[in-house]
């Protein structure tokens, strides 16, 4: 029987995402790489930069999940408060990343390095340095707890800089299939009845609406592609059955 899959959840942190004054794209990023590694993302939470909700929001992940991934709040603003609250989540002192500090020195003019920049180069004791190819200011890991830049280009790339030492499983893998015309109260009973004789898949209905017409897309998920494909047949029979032409994969966007 295989392993099951390493648990992962998101911890995205900034009033300006709150406000809706951001939009958030790192979360999608992060749900299909961890995928293609075989990370199981399983929860992903948006809070404040409040320094107790993000103290006890690591906390509670951490140790609920195989690892943690936060984007936002490390860079040099006075509302740039996550490695310092991640620290006090671990009860450990906030100090100067020895190579942090050196790195950033280097890349600026004799003079520039001023007390803003050093947050970016002050970090938990203990913490081992994510690289950041974009900026140069880098994140960092402590424990199972990745903290990531918010930008999106800067998280990314953090990110792959951070992947190869990730462990991981086999690769999630997805199949998707989609009919117009049809509702989920519709298909609810049978896609029920394939749900229970494919237990180690996780299926999805998505119902869309768009002007050319309404419908119900079904995504299955998993490691076992064979069992995926198997899956995936039985829904677009069930599509059939019910009147419906199963179309392959997922409408395009409206």
């Amino acid at each position: 029987m295989a392993e099951p899959a390493p648990t992962a959840s998101v911890l995205i942190i900034g009033n300006e995402i709150l406000s809706g004054r951001t939009h958030d794209v790192n979360l999608r990023f992060l749900a299909q790489r961890l995928a293609e590694r075989g990370i199981r993302l399983a929860e992903a939470r948006v809070i404040p930069d409040i320094a107790a909700v993000i103290v006890d929001t690591v906390n509670e992940l951490r140790a609920r999940y195989d690892m943690v991934f936060t984007t936002g709040g490390i860079g040099p603003t006075h509302d740039d408060i996550t490695s310092e609250c991640v620290a006090a989540a671990f009860g450990v002192k906030w100090e100067p990343h020895p190579e942090a500090w050196a790195r950033l020195e280097r890349s600026y003019k004799p003079g520039e390095f001023n007390a803003a920049r050093q947050r970016m180069a002050t970090m938990p004791r203990g913490a081992t340095l994510i690289d950041n190819a974009i900026s140069i200011a880098p994140g960092f890991t402590i424990g199972n707890v990745h903290v990531l830049a918010g930008v999106p280009r800067i998280m990314q790339a953090m990110f792959e800089s951070l992947a190869p030492s990730l462990p991981g499983g086999s690769p999630i893998a997805a199949r998707a299939v989609y009919a117009l015309g049809v509702s989920e109260g519709r298909i609810a009973e049978g896609l029920g009845l394939v749900q229970a004789r494919y237990e180690d898949v996780d299926i999805g209905s998505y119902p869309f609406y768009r002007p050319d017409g309404n419908g119900v897309a079904i995504v299955v998920k998993g490691t076992d592609t064979a069992r995926l494909d198997a899956a995936i047949a039985e829904v677009a029979a069930l599509f059939e059955t019910l009147g419906y032409a199963p179309l392959a994969g997922e409408p395009a966007a409206a």
